[in-house]
């Protein structure tokens, strides 16, 4: 049997040292750059506010799940700065499109990184989309109740 040799992959960063991903889901789309730092801290935001304040209104408990490919790769307070934009969708969209996005952006920035997240599913974009509506239904699947006399 044949092993594959994998060649150390060159990080795609621009100018300022940052790596860039794109995730989508449902209707949202994200843009996320990614930047690991020599600080102590962490910096994330999203159009400009900080992810606390942008998420503020959803007690939700999946929002903080957009940072899960961060954790899992470097550990819990890994030193890193994070700048998104996200438009479209809703809270489910937008937060899911974040954590694909910055999947990507890792990938980008540590092409080792990859294998751990392909196994946590977090590189595949979820292709479930709202069903449309059909004519003579009341919504995408629901039809008129049926009477035979």
């Amino acid at each position: 049997m044949e092993e594959k040799i994998v060649e150390s992959v060159e990080p795609k960063l621009d100018k300022l040292g940052r790596s860039y991903g794109t995730g989508r889901r449902k209707t949202s789309v994200a843009r996320v750059w990614f930047k690991k730092t020599d600080s102590g801290s962490q910096s994330i935001t999203i159009n400009g506010k900080s992810w606390d304040k942008y998420l503020q209104h959803f007690g939700n408990r999946r929002v903080k799940s957009f940072i899960s490919p961060v954790e899992s790769c470097f550990g819990s307070e890994a030193p890193c700065e994070i700048k998104a934009t996200v438009k479209g969708g809703g809270l489910t969209g937008q937060v899911d499109a974040l954590k694909h996005g910055l999947s990507r952006a890792i990938v980008g920035f540590d092409y080792e990184m990859r294998a751990i997240l392909k196994k946590l599913k977090f590189l595949t974009r979820d292709p479930r989309k709202v069903e449309r509506k059909k004519f003579g239904f009341h919504k995408a699947r629901k039809q008129p109740q049926f009477r035979k006399r």
